[in-house]
This record gives C-alpha cells, sequence and structure tokens, in this order.
C-alpha cells in the first residue's frame, strides 16, 4: 500500500497543481476582462429590466398557451419579486414556461439574483428539482409554437443542491443549439460547468458576460465556473443576439432583480 501511495503521489501533486493554475487562470480572466470593460464603457449605465413592480416589458409563453396567457399566475409580482409558483396546478403537466424581455441583445452584462424556495411541483420532473435558468440568444416569445418545450437559445443553467449531494450550477443547456468549448463543437444537450453546489434557499448572483458568438461568460457569486464562444443554431447558423428569457421548470423560484449593461462590441 505504500508504495502505490508513493508511486501515485506525483500525479496527485501534479493534478492539484493544475486545478490550482486553471482556478488561478480563470481569476485572471475575470478580472482582465472586467477592467477592460470599465474602460471601455465608461458612460454605460446599467439598467433593471425587472422594475419590482410588474411585468411590463416581458412577455410570457407557457407550453400549450398563447402568448401571454399566464396560465395559473405562474409569473406574478409580490413583495417587490419576480416570483415563479405554481399554487394554481393540479399538476405540472410539462408546462415549462419562459419569460421573455420584449429588447434583443448582443454584448452585454446580465446580473440576476435568484433563490429557489418552496417544494417541487406534483409531477415535476426529477431533473428539474431546484432548476431553472437564463435563456439568452433566444428566439422571440412570438415565434416559439404553441406546444414547444423550450425556446431556441443558450441556456445559462440555475441548479440547486438537494442539501446532500454536489449539483454543480452554471452550466450550458442548449436546446436548438451548439457551442464551442475549447476550440470543440459540442453537441451534447447539457455540458457541465464542475461549479459550486448551492444547497437551501440562499439567495445566488448569477453573472452573464456575452460578447455576440465571440465570448459567453458564466459567473457564479463572483466566481467564473464557464467560458465558452460559437454559439450557433443546430444548423450551424452564428448565434450573435437574442432574447433574454427566465425558465418556469416546476420549482418555485424568486427572482429579486434583473439587471443589464451594455457593452461595446
Amino acid at each position: 500500500m505504500k508504495a502505490e501511495t508513493t508511486s501515485h503521489q506525483p500525479n496527485q501533486n501534479r493534478s492539484s497543481l493544475s486545478s490550482r493554475l486553471l482556478r488561478l487562470a480563470a481569476v485572471a480572466s475575470t478580472v482582465a476582462f472586467a477592467a477592460c470593460q470599465t474602460a471601455g464603457n465608461r458612460n454605460s449605465e446599467w439598467v433593471d429590466l425587472f422594475n419590482g413592480e410588474n411585468l411590463d416589458g416581458w412577455d410570457i409563453k407557457i407550453r400549450g398557451y398563447e402568448l401571454n396567457e399566464n396560465y395559473g399566475d405562474t409569473f406574478r409580482v409580490e413583495d417587490g419579486l419576480l416570483k415563479v409558483r405554481y399554487d394554481q396546478y393540479d399538476t405540472f403537466g410539462d408546462r415549462f414556461g419562459h419569460i421573455f424581455y420584449e429588447e434583443p441583445f448582443s454584448h452585454y452584462h446580465l446580473i440576476v439574483e435568484y433563490r429557489f424556495v418552496g417544494e417541487q411541483v406534483e409531477n415535476g420532473p426529477g431533473w428539474a428539482y431546484r432548476n431553472n435558468g437564463i435563456m439568452f440568444h433566444s428566439q422571440p416569445a412570438a415565434t416559439m409554437l404553441l406546444n414547444q418545450d423550450f425556446p431556441n437559445s443558450i441556456e445559462y443553467q440555475l441548479l440547486g443542491g438537494d442539501g446532500e449531494n454536489d449539483r454543480p450550477n452554471g452550466s450550458i443547456c442548449t436546446p436548438g443549439t451548439h457551442v464551442v468549448v475549447d476550440g470543440e463543437l459540442r453537441r451534447e444537450h447539457c455540458i457541465g460547468s464542475g461549479g459550486p453546489t448551492h444547497h437551501g434557499d440562499q439567495w445566488v448572483t448569477a453573472e452573464l458576460i456575452v460578447r455576440g458568438d465571440e465570448l459567453i461568460q458564466h459567473i457564479l457569486n463572483g466566481e467564473l465556473v464557464m467560458e465558452y464562444s460559437g454559439t450557433q443554431l443546430d444548423d450551424g447558423t452564428p448565434l450573435t443576439e437574442g432574447h433574454i428569457a427566465l425558465q418556469s421548470e416546476s420549482h418555485p423560484t424568486d427572482i429579486r432583480s434583473v439587471r443589464i449593461r451594455k457593452l461595446d462590441p
């Protein structure tokens, strides 16, 4: 046993060193990018997409229902929060929903503060437990088919812990799309981030930095967890802009702020 331990120690050290270097590189990348944006966008201003009072400026599309038919008051504003709720549902019934901001964006820095609360609605999919998402480069709400589950878009996945197991937050999912990670075109539906697990009903700050199809960064509570590029539709058409949408995937969610700052191309 000792000989085996000794023979593997150099590999363990190299692996540990490699992990530390990757983390340092990620931090350096984030700091450098933030500094560049500050220098290049001194006159840009943060804009609240959610005003804390109502859903003005947003369109709702729930699977099986017409545009802006807000079944069961799924998306509502209470106590200054944008809430996703299912208390008027008997069962989930695959009623996947999205609330879309009316204006498309291309180059920007988005900040969403959110938390998961309560229990998942009856018959919600197991994979959707404490699962929501920020969809971006999305098709407009008005173009979705009546029974379409998800818009063609890139998803910054928001995933909450179950209190025991690791559930890495900040991964990518790609309904109708593909992305390029580390120079490789990835065709699988979801790509894990290796990010942290956030258990309980804690507030989490998710940041999204988007520069067309050239650079996308997912940041959670200040930590860079994903970086990629080459956002495109399944047929290879580049995705350089689109709408931002928040999901309703069967678990109650509170959102207290949605802020954006446009970046220079």
